[in-house]
């Protein structure tokens, strides 16, 4: 069954002005999508999901990611959280076909403020990584073949390396993938690939 996956960080002693600048770090280190490139949204929403955002920005063709959040700066607030949309290509079966194809998926960059939802940052970490489904890293809805094999593992590789460049740069103290049901993906994956051998 498909769950939305995570990566949350959270930073030692990290003030409200450092919010931005550790976004920005992640964001740098994301592989954008060639065909839909850089940022092509940015939202900050006050105190809680529940209230009405008081920025909403499209940007097509996407704007580089010192760019979004100089567009949110000035907004910056103790109880906000600020949301920066973007595309990676992964590859997706085309289901006429039968053929895959690497395709812009979309992403979000979340950053909390510490009092933002009750401090949500707290549990869910001040810097989130939304990559949405966890689909184009199973295909569990697909039957095994040595195609989909490879194409889920390029998928997979893609992720571990923006990890890896995250650890590297971004500087959190903590990190960690998770995903909504709290299944380990890793784990889903072994038992998706051992179930062919």
């Amino acid at each position: 069954m498909a769950d939305t996956l995570y990566l949350s960080l959270w930073f030692r002693d990290s003030e409200l002005e450092d919010l931005l600048p550790h976004a920005l770090r992640a964001m740098q280190q994301f592989p954008y999508s060639k065909g839909a490139p850089g940022i092509a949204g940015v939202s900050v929403h006050p105190v809680s999901w529940n209230e009405a955002t008081i920025l909403e920005q499209r940007y097509q063709p996407g704007i580089r990611p010192e760019e979004a959040v100089l567009a949110a700066a000035d907004l910056l607030h103790e109880d906000y959280a600020y949301v920066f949309e973007a595309n990676w290509d992964l590859w997706t079966p085309e289901s006429a076909d039968g053929e895959w194809h690497k395709r812009p998926t979309p992403m979000k960059f979340i950053a909390r403020a510490q009092e933002f939802e009750e401090g949500e940052a707290e549990a869910q970490g001040e810097i989130q990584v939304d990559f949405g489904l966890d689909t184009p890293f199973l295909h569990e809805e697909l039957k095994l073949t040595s195609e989909l094999e490879s194409r889920v593992r390029a998928n997979v590789q893609l992720l571990v390396e923006y990890i890896t460049h995250v650890e590297k740069s971004v500087g959190a103290e903590t990190r960690l993938l998770w995903s909504e049901s709290d299944e380990n993906l890793a784990q889903k994956l072994i038992s998706r690939l051992q179930r062919v051998q």
